[in-house]
């Protein structure tokens, strides 16, 4: 599903955000990317995401080059990518369903389809009752939930997420962690940046921990 090969990434001015990073991600799984504050977890995402190219090595998602990805190619490849942010990136000027249809309209979805899509995804994630209010009146983790609902509601193959649980208490934390597991029992690999060792104790799920740049750890590497 994803294959790091060798990927280094250095930014103008010489800083070498990654360093020789290699492993695969399977589809259907679940696996968590950790290290301190600037060990490159943001970089790495963003290359997934194409907001940035490696400056060595390769990056195959579904078998695709993506060093060879033309510029125009890059907007239908980040339909198959869902990516939910720690601090919800929501619209408060628009309601629930008007949020969570939006990579839908962006995309040129009809009508009847985003209807469809967006009430299916609101379903998932216990929402479909609050598809007609504004977002600032639900709870943090209503919010992350509607995040979350926005990041599938195309289905893709690929769920990112950069501290999702960084502003929710533990017991919210497992619901948002729950939910990701139901993706991957559809399929989707799902990769988690975090910094909360106490989720990631309580997860039976590989770890790929960064260290300056380098892959320190790989706890999948026995099974890869």
């Amino acid at each position: 599903m994803i294959q790091f090969d060798s990927i280094s990434k250095r930014y103008p001015g010489g800083q070498d955000a990654l360093s020789g990073v290699s492993f695969n991600l399977d589809a259907g799984e679940m696996t968590f990317l950790t290290g301190h504050s600037g060990a490159g977890k943001s970089s790495l995402l963003k290359l997934i995401m194409l907001m940035e190219r490696p400056t060595h090595g390769q990056l195959l998602v579904n078998g695709k080059n993506l060093n060879r990805l033309h510029r125009s190619q890059v907007p239908f490849y980040r339909r198959n990518v869902g990516v939910v942010f720690q601090n919800h990136q929501l619209l408060f000027d628009r309601s629930v369903y008007q949020n969570v249809a939006l990579p839908l309209l962006v995309s040129g979805y009809q009508p009847r389809d985003i209807g469809r899509r967006v009430r299916a995804a609101l379903d998932k994630v216990g929402l479909l009752d609050k598809e007609t209010q504004n977002p600032i009146a639900l709870s943090g983790g209503e919010q992350q939930r509607v995040g979350i609902a926005r990041a599938v509601v195309h289905k893709p193959k690929i769920l990112l997420a950069d501290e999702p649980t960084g502003n929710l208490d533990p017991e919210l934390s497992a619901e948002i962690m729950q939910l990701f597991r139901q993706f991957c029992e559809l399929g989707v690999c799902v990769l988690v940046a975090t910094h909360d060792v106490d989720l990631i104790s309580h997860m039976n799920c590989r770890n790929l921990k960064l260290d300056h740049g380098r892959l320190a750890l790989d706890t999948g590497e026995t099974r890869h």
